[in-house]
């Protein structure tokens, strides 16, 4: 009764993946521990049906238009293979109350990575209006870039010997996060895809979500062959999160995306802070 009461919160997280096209799932495990009362084990286990079912939906629109790389993006989760199952098996070993409190870490530590974003992107789009301003009126030097072309495209889908060992060490990282706390890790994905194999941002988003689906995946066959997964919980959490993706995706072409995500990051900030005060004092 306690998890199908508080089942409005998996519509909140729905609402903020729909809006913001990631970063909600995060939510999942403080929802299900403080909201719908399970343990912090049942929670990342439970957490990562949530981040399986949202990624497989979230990358449909992606994929129509062209923005996962399925190879890279299959290398790369599979290389995860090995974190994951460490991670879950680490899952297993540490108190419930440490778990918690290192998973407000990784809150902070998301909220911080799209922060970072937004102010890169800012910096960009005041750059951009600068250049176009100081432009007008000058001679066109030459054929300008077409639009929606990628910033860079030379490294994309080589891999060579360093490019290798980069994937997969952090392909490893991201598992080994999925597979201990049940996240989906995008805030790391996104920065490793660009960085190791030169994608552009709009493919390593979409391409993020395959490895994502990969990962979590991969986590979840040990959590079912446990049968640490309560699915009275995760039901209720599930279609209200469904439902939260279909009015958060009507929301985002109404709302700016960047305060959008400026207001998550409020929010993120504030669960992972009330998340580490209550975890610490447990300890």
């Amino acid at each position: 009764m306690r998890a199908l009461l508080a089942s409005p919160l998996g519509f909140l997280i729905g609402l903020s993946l729909g809006a913001l096209g990631g970063g909600g799932s995060i939510l999942a495990v403080p929802a299900l521990v403080y909201g719908a009362g399970q343990g912090a084990r049942p929670a990342t286990a439970s957490s990562l049906v949530l981040v399986a079912v949202t990624s497989l939906i979230g990358i449909i629109p992606h994929v129509r238009a062209g923005r996962v790389r399925f190879v890279s993006g299959t290398v790369f989760g599979l290389a995860g293979i090995g974190g994951s199952l460490v991670g879950s098996r680490g899952n297993a070993a540490i108190d419930p109350d440490a778990l918690l409190l290192a998973f407000s870490a990784v809150m902070f530590l998301a909220a911080f990575a799209m922060w970072r974003r937004l102010r890169r992107a800012a910096h960009i789009a005041v750059l951009a209006a600068a250049d176009a301003g100081g432009s007008q009126g000058d001679e066109p030097a030459g054929d300008p870039p077409q639009a929606g072309a990628p910033v860079v495209t030379a490294a994309r889908g080589r891999f060579g010997a360093v490019t290798v060992a980069k994937v997969v060490l952090a392909g490893s990282g991201v598992g080994l996060l999925t597979g201990f706390f049940g996240v989906g890790g995008g805030f790391v994905i996104v920065p490793a895809l660009v960085l190791t194999l030169g994608f552009a941002m709009p493919e390593a988003i979409g391409t993020s979500l395959l490895v994502i689906t990969i990962n979590s995946l991969i986590a979840l066959s040990t959590r079912l062959q446990s049968g640490s997964i309560d699915w009275s919980v995760v039901i209720p959490f599930l279609v209200a999160s469904l439902v939260g993706v279909i009015v958060g995706g009507r929301v985002a072409g109404r709302r700016d995306p960047a305060a959008l995500q400026r207001w998550f990051v409020v929010l993120l900030v504030a669960v992972a802070t009330y998340t580490a005060i209550r975890s610490a004092l447990a300890l």
